[in-house]
């Protein structure tokens, strides 16, 4: 009896003596796991907070990233290189000239096409004025066969002259998408100088120069279009029933330099008409 007693006192003494260091263990372990796991929290927060990702969230980021890039060069390549306005007044003043400016409209599209072998583009919207209201546009076209349709089916129809709202107009365009430069051509003007002036003075800010190209040379006229063309940046040139070659190469000219700038232009006015080389001068002491 009392061998037992003894060997149930001796197991409860291993079993005081193993408690305390058991429960340190367990303690320590259990410890060591709380910290573990809240550091990992720690960190996957503080990852999130830094903006960083897992590698393949990275990767996939990356390649995302280079399609939108991939996506933005090819849009940028279907872009025409240049936007040119074609500004027409078609009071019955011009129904003389009307037939000669559709077919030099064509002309000046194959210039542009054959530019450095086809790399500028060009896209032309035309607008115009006749009556005493009336103010129309075209939707911006890359080849000259949807404009030459609209201009054949245009009549001139006697009224005053809107360039201001012709100008106002290119104010717009530009604003939602660059244009390259502004072409006008009429034979007399019916507004305030000073506004008109005022409103090509603007368009220089814009980075639109204006070409102005008058037929016959009303003189009250003339001394509008000259400054309105030098202040736009641009250049003013006139012409008459017999210059229709002239007027073929200014046209040419102004297109050329839409789409492959001065240098271009330049280039250009060594074998045109002599009025080319003095518009690319104009525009050369402007640069």
């Amino acid at each position: 009896m009392s061998d037992s007693n003894s060997d149930n006192n001796s197991d409860k003494r291993k079993q005081s003596e193993k408690s305390p260091g058991s429960l340190v263990s367990g303690w320590l372990a259990r410890g060591k796991a709380a910290l573990s796991e809240k550091s990992s929290q720690v960190n996957r927060q503080s990852g999130r907070q830094s903006g960083q990702l897992p590698s393949s969230q990275k990767v996939d980021a990356f390649l995302q990233k280079a399609d939108q890039t991939r996506a933005v060069a090819a849009v940028r390549e279907k872009q025409p290189a240049g936007r040119l306005i074609f500004a027409l007044d078609a009071t019955a003043s011009r129904e003389a000239t009307w037939d000669q400016a559709s077919q030099l409209q064509a002309e000046m599209f194959l210039a542009v096409q054959n530019l450095d072998a086809g790399q500028h583009q060009l896209a032309v919207q035309l607008c115009y004025f006749k009556g005493y209201a009336g103010f129309y546009r075209t939707d911006w076209f890359r080849d000259s066969a949807p404009l030459l349709k609209v201009m054949g089916k245009m009549r001139c129809e006697a009224g005053i002259t809107k360039i201001e709202r012709v100008l106002s107009h290119i104010q717009t365009e530009t604003r939602k998408n660059k244009v390259q430069a502004a072409v006008y051509i009429g034979d007399c003007m019916e507004e305030n100088p000073d506004r008109l002036i005022q409103k090509a003075g603007e368009l220089r800010l814009l980075g639109v120069p204006l070409f102005i190209f008058q037929e016959g040379a009303e003189p009250s006229a003339k001394s509008c279009f000259q400054r309105m063309a030098d202040v736009s940046g641009g250049a003013y040139a006139s012409f008459d029933n017999s210059s229709a070659d002239q007027l073929r190469d200014l046209l040419k000219a102004v297109a050329i330099y839409a789409g492959g700038g001065l240098s271009a232009l330049q280039q250009f006015s060594q074998i045109a008409h002599p009025a080319v080389a003095r518009l690319s001068h104009q525009l050369g002491g402007k640069s």
